[in-house]
């Protein structure tokens, strides 16, 4: 077993006589024989419901079998588990039988939110205040962390508009049902000029690695297919995919994605133009536009705008605008006036052990679990910096 699968495990009372040449099967005192060879639906049905643990012999976890819980846990399933720990000793919810007196060995399906308010304080990381950014409204703060790792460029140049004023009085000026928000300057035929950034950068859809660079960038992926590439998984907290074959990464266009509006010349956007994703994950989006980062708090404040009337979502008029204060780097702010958040961390076993609970979602109303998760659908969790102690679930955010 490995430690990622010992951390998954809740641990239990490790039974006191077992047979270590071999595995017999009990409940009630009634000796069961019957093995089902039907893992995958044992894993569909059982698996996540329960996770057992006990003392390690033989590459097999050991531990007592309780009196059933439910109807549907039954000899058969019993029987499954066996055929579970020989096939699959590896997996979190590995399993073997003992010996001895049943005794009441289960533990209770724990949910993404549950795992994550256990989080210790090394499972959390503070953003960097050079790549958070203050978007101010008349109704509160948007904080919204840039991603330099897949997109210098622009990055780059946001910052250089942020600082030489440029947002500062513009307004939002789109809002799209179920798409985006997107704010920057209406005027086409007289534009804010700008001071010191570019108005043309070349597109950072992706980013090419070298075979070096790409074993070393920070990816944790998700074990499940995507349709809209070859991996999809966390990079240091962005949702990202990539392919080993071309060596490329790229952020992914899930709920709360910050990307540079363009033309259809590729190489049209510069960062003066920008737009949050506030519906479900447009991803056809993905390697076909620049995303520099994502919102980490305030997300209520756009996707709870008025929608635009025109194609598209734009306002109609300049009074629907809904006016900018300042943009600001969190860096250049008083520390006394910042935001200070937190975000979990996507490479622990914590956060892996979150989201096998998304993949395989229990408890008394879940029926069916999926096995699967999609991208989008994994919240990477953000909590209020807590003042020399961990924060109550309570504090936390994004998590479903």
């Amino acid at each position: 077993m490995n430690k990622g699968a010992a951390d998954a495990l809740v641990g239990l009372t490790t039974p006191s006589d077992y047979k270590s040449g071999g595995l017999a099967l009990r409940r009630g005192g009634k000796k069961l024989n019957r093995v089902s060879e039907d893992v995958r639906h044992f894993r569909s049905q059982y698996a996540i419901s329960y996770r057992w643990t006990g003392r390690i012999t033989g590459g097999m976890v050991m531990t007592d079998l309780a009196n059933e819980s439910r109807a549907s846990f039954n000899s058969k399933s019993v029987a499954r588990v066996l055929v579970a720990a020989f096939l699959c000793g590896s997996w979190s919810w590995s399993w073997a039988v003992a010996d001895g007196p049943a005794k009441t060995a289960i533990q209770l399906y724990k949910s993404y939110t549950e795992i994550v308010a256990t989080a210790a304080p090394s499972d959390w990381r503070v953003p960097d205040a050079e790549n958070t950014v203050y978007l101010e409204l008349v109704s509160g703060r948007v904080v919204l962390e840039l991603a330099p790792q897949f997109s210098p460029h622009h990055v780059g140049n946001i910052r250089s508009l942020i600082r030489e004023g440029y947002f500062d009085g513009l307004a939002i000026i789109r809002s799209q049902d179920n798409y985006v928000v997107q704010w920057g300057d209406s005027d086409e035929k007289n534009p804010r000029p700008f001071k010191n950034a570019k108005s043309k950068l070349p597109p950072e859809f992706t980013r090419t690695l070298t075979a070096a660079e790409f074993g070393r960038f920070a990816f944790d992926p998700l074990p499940d297919i995507d349709g809209y590439a070859p991996q999809v998984g966390f990079a240091s907290g962005f949702y990202a995919g990539r392919d080993p074959k071309t060596s490329q990464v790229w952020l992914a266009h899930c709920y709360g994605a910050l990307g540079v509006g363009r033309g259809n010349a590729p190489d049209s956007g510069s960062g003066a133009s920008l737009y949050v994703v506030t519906g479900h994950a447009p991803r056809h989006l993905d390697k076909n536009i620049t995303l520099v980062g994502r919102v980490l708090q305030g997300m209520s404040l756009l996707s709870s705008l008025p929608r635009g009337t025109k194609a598209l979502g734009f306002y109609d008029k300049p009074s629907e605008f809904v006016p900018i204060k300042s943009v600001k780097i969190a860096a250049d702010v008083p520390k006394a006036a910042r935001t200070n958040l937190e975000v979990i961390r996507t490479d622990t076993a914590l956060f892996k052990n979150a989201v096998e609970a998304l993949r395989n979602r229990a408890g008394d109303w879940f029926k069916v679990p999926a096995g699967h998760v999609e991208l989008c659908n994994v919240p990477i969790a953000v909590r209020t910096a807590p003042q020399g102690a961990v924060a109550p679930a309570a504090a936390l955010t994004a998590t479903k």
